[in-house]
């Protein structure tokens, strides 16, 4: 059995590739994503072998919620966690009764581990793990397998021009060559990544099609780490399926490398691009070893909007070094580069996560600041200097929650946030060009 608790509303690759995997070998699988269906309990009681996937800090915590309730229900399965966030917090989950932990490329461990338990006597030794906590290997991938999961309906959907569009997830590459100071990837990756081959991904995003996918997001943490990969690969879609759209993750860096392939993407039918500006203060761009600057980001900016392509970015506003100021600076920032009602209102309120393994701790003033582990949070607490942006910070989340439940337009949610922040005379009018023609995903992003 494989359970995902949550992965950004999209329907989970880290079930559907692993599954293909299994059932090739010719085992029994379950897929349980219960971040939009309940769990079965008479399957958790059946499995064998349950495996967690945890790809990011939300579905770790989530898991930490569940793990008990898996356990009581089968007390005799061997349990895994896999995924991003699984190495990271090995100590964590082995003290939650998880016995196999599996980073990095985690197909090929998880087919050996099922195979090694399909073997095991009743009676036997303790089990100790032999794979590797972290896998890099290259692998040849098999077409992932959906069968068993909710349909893509019950999950994160499009909104363009006041209509909605059926959205579909696969992943053409893994890792990141990139070694940005804050990311979770970093630990584990460690500057590598790994591609998804050509005719795996596109028999993914074929059978999606037939479910009803209109739109495509790739989760690439960078869709730019190998063009020469990713490139041919939407071209071949495009051609296959020239109403098709798609949105892909690309960093600020490789926006301005490659101007040049931007219409091409603009071309074949890309609606929008995230990107993780994280700051506008170039001082903490520097800290979190981002690889570029507030300048660089105009420019990217200046360069998509010429190419009629959507830039999404996404933000860490509040760090141990933001100042109250600096806040509002960066609301004003965003007013004045037309940008106020194309972030998700919950950038503009996220607080910086130092999990286990971040590169961030390195620092020797990070080290002086942290309080100790939060096995809770999953994280090491700090606190701002000035009590007033922690205070700040946590005001805006409720702010938001509120607002988003009530179906507050974005505009006036920032509206709000100005105001709470105290960041002067708001401005009078409202964008010019309405909410509904800039895509989006109904899931706000964030980990």
């Amino acid at each position: 059995m494989l359970i995902s608790t949550y992965e950004l509303g999209r329907q989970p690759f880290g079930l559907a590739s692993p599954a293909a995997w299994l059932r090739a070998d010719g085992h029994d699988v379950t897929l349980a994503d219960v971040s939009c269906s309940t769990l079965p309990l008479a399957a958790v009681e059946q499995a064998d072998l349950i495996a967690f996937f945890l790809p990011m800090h939300t579905a770790t915590r989530l898991f930490q919620k569940l793990v008990d309730r898996v356990r009581e229900a089968n007390p005799l399965a061997h349990l895994c966690g896999y995924g991003l966030y699984a190495p990271l917090n090995d100590s964590l989950l082995r003290r939650a009764g998880v016995q196999t932990v599996i980073g990095g490329e985690f197909e090929p461990a998880l087919r050996d581990l099922a195979r090694r338990l399909s073997a095991t006597r009743n009676g036997e030794p303790p089990y100790r793990q032999p794979e590797p906590l972290i896998s890099m290997a290259r692998q040849q991938f098999l077409v992932p397998d959906r069968a068993g999961l909710p349909p893509l309906a019950a999950y994160a959907q499009l909104v363009t021009n006041g209509s909605t569009r059926r959205v579909g997830y696969t992943e053409a590459s893994r890792g990141c060559k990139h070694l940005c100071r804050h990311c979770p990837v970093v630990p584990v990756y460690r500057g590598l990544f790994r591609i998804v081959q050509q005719e795996v991904v596109l028999e993914d995003v074929r059978r999606q099609v037939a479910a009803g996918a209109e739109h495509i997001t790739f989760g690439d943490p960078d869709f730019f780490n190998g063009p020469g990969h990713a490139i041919p690969i939407v071209e071949a879609l495009h051609r296959e399926w020239p109403g098709l759209t798609y949105d892909v993750t690309i960093k600020v860096e490789h926006l301005l490398q490659h101007p040049h392939l931007l219409p091409v993407l603009k071309r074949t039918g890309c609606l929008f691009v995230t990107s993780a500006v994280e700051s506008l203060d170039d001082r903490l761009l520097e800290k979190l070893d981002k690889g570029h600057t507030r300048a660089g980001f105009e420019e990217a900016l200046r360069i998509m909007r010429g190419v009629g392509l959507g830039l999404a970015p996404t933000f860490i506003p509040f760090t141990p070094w933001t100042t109250l100021e600096g806040y509002r600076e960066f609301l004003r920032a965003l007013v004045k580069m037309d940008l106020a009602d194309q972030v998700s209102p919950i950038q503009l309120a996220i607080r910086l996560l130092l999990p286990e393994g971040s590169l961030l701790l390195q620092l020797p003033e990070v080290r002086a600041m942290i309080q100790p582990f939060d096995t809770r949070g999953l994280c090491y607490p700090w606190h701002n200097r000035d009590g007033r942006l922690d205070v700040l910070c946590a005001s805006l989340q409720e702010l938001i929650k509120r607002e988003e439940r009530r179906r507050t337009s974005r505009w006036e949610i920032f509206r709000k946030i100005w105001q709470l922040a105290q960041a002067g005379e708001f401005p009078v009018d409202a964008p010019m060009e309405s909410r509904a023609t800039i895509p989006y995903l109904t899931e706000p992003w964030y980990c």
